[in-house]
């Protein structure tokens, strides 16, 4: 079975450093590479053919925002984040049936904010105003073009039945409208959202439900029994 597999880079990257933690670019690259082609083998599925990994991002800005507590502008093209993400998407380039589909940040809205965590602290009165530090603070810049390369991808890739099966790796309900024409064309459409939940009805719009490595699963269920 012809098998693209489409992964929603910003969103594996915050899961794999949830799960894994900081690692190199090159790591990290391999990482997603190996995670990928498990697809391949996994669940008794032996057979299928790796048409193309299509990793959806966006390249990391260099723009200078003004940071609140430090009262200054923070050039974001000196942060090891950007050096980071740079030699991270240079890696994938890299790597054998890689295609980057790359959209834009949003820079003209990015700003820094005080992390959802300590906003809970502020309102609960456990964390004073004085109290905050740097870190305390985290940028919020939002992808533009991302969600629609996505759903352009799996639409021609339907249409032109240049697959049997797509697997997206993204915990993001937009994908839905996709998956229905993909389905219509006879295609095999399964979803990894890497241990992540996803609203119950998300499930009559895929044909499967899929994780490849348990560290993911452990952690969610992990997550679940202590709420």
């Amino acid at each position: 079975m012809k098998t693209a597999i489409l992964v929603d880079g910003g969103f594996y990257r915050r899961r794999a450093q949830k799960i894994f933690g900081d690692i190199s670019a090159q790591d990290r690259a391999i990482e997603l590479a190996n995670y990928c082609k498990r697809h391949l083998n996994s669940h008794g599925e032996n057979n299928n053919e790796l048409y193309r990994i299509f990793y959806y991002d966006c390249p990391p800005t260099a723009k200078r925002i003004f940071h609140p507590f430090l009262q200054k502008q923070v050039d974001l093209s000196k942060s090891d984040l950007y050096v980071w993400m740079n030699q991270f998407l240079n890696e994938l380039k890299k790597k054998r049936k890689f295609a980057l589909r790359l959209g834009k940040l949003a820079e003209e809205q990015a700003h820094y904010t005080i992390r959802p965590e300590i906003v809970k602290k502020l309102c609960a009165g456990k964390l004073a105003f004085s109290n905050l530090t740097e870190t305390d603070f985290c940028i919020e810049i939002d992808q533009k073009g991302v969600d629609m390369k996505i759903g352009l991808d799996i639409a021609s890739l339907a249409y032109k039945q240049q697959v049997e099966q797509i697997i997206l790796i993204s915990g993001d309900s937009d994908f839905v409208s996709a998956a229905k024409l993909a389905r219509r064309e006879g295609i095999d459409f399964i979803l990894d959202p890497l241990g992540a939940p996803i609203k119950p009805d998300l499930f009559e719009h895929i044909d499967g439900l899929r994780t490849c490595d348990r560290a993911y699963t452990q952690n969610a269920a992990t997550n679940t029994h202590n709420s």
